[in-house]
């Protein structure tokens, strides 16, 4: 689990075609590795990758088929610039919001304005994923944790305040460039509640009448 809270970003140093998978190198940056051992997970991007072999300044991970498939590792080069996260501890502030490092897709940069000291980007998401888009929710772009000021179907606007452009890679988003995007996960476990017909949903089920009282919908 992440918080979308961005720590450093890196550099892709080398990546090995393995049949339809990835092995990649990635040079970690000013992102602390003091505490990070064989098995534990990094968000690269947004997407949670497994340490498979640590090194001095930086690590290597494995990226399956599937996921190579979902997201921009299927057009990422050597010296590609990646957003990095360390998993969360029990000690954690939880400063964005509940990321889970498993990518829904990826959307295309529209428009890029200057709006003052920040960066307004209008982002079109695959049409499937629009319901999961609200307005003054919470989405992760290239891990990143930000919060939708406007959305038209499956398009969306985001605001990059200075600090957020200049500590991540989406100071360097233009037009036409794609991003890793992952949706908010309770609006994904919502939809499961609501949605499920399985034997067990008149015991467990979830109605809208329920989600009213608890203040999630009016």
């Amino acid at each position: 689990m992440f918080t979308g809270i961005i720590e450093a970003v890196g550099t892709l140093r080398k990546l090995e075609r393995k049949g339809d998978d990835i092995r990649l190198t990635v040079a970690s940056g000013k992102l602390d590795l003091n505490d990070v051992r064989l098995g534990d997970s990094i968000a690269t991007n947004g997407v949670c990758l497994t340490v498979v072999q640590q090194l001095a300044d930086g690590y290597v991970a494995d990226v399956s088929a599937e996921t190579v498939s979902l997201t921009g590792f299927a057009h990422y080069k050597v010296g590609t610039k990646v957003n990095l996260e360390k998993a969360v501890t029990p000690t954690t502030r939880l400063g964005g919001h509940m990321v889970s490092g498993h990518v829904d897709g990826i959307a295309m940069v529209e428009q890029r304005l200057v709006r003052g000291q920040a960066i307004e980007f209008w982002l079109a998401a695959p049409a499937e994923l629009g319901r999961y888009i609200a307005h003054k929710g919470s989405i992760t772009i290239d891990g990143v944790s930000l919060t939708v000021n406007e959305v038209d179907g499956s398009r969306f606007r985001l605001t990059i305040v200075p600090h957020t452009a200049g500590e991540t890679t989406l100071i360097d988003l233009q037009v036409g460039d794609m991003v890793n995007i992952e949706v908010d996960l309770i609006a994904r476990y919502l939809e499961r509640l609501m949605n499920y017909d399985g034997k067990d949903s008149k015991s467990g089920g979830v109605t809208m009448e329920m989600l009213a009282r608890a203040g999630f919908v009016r």
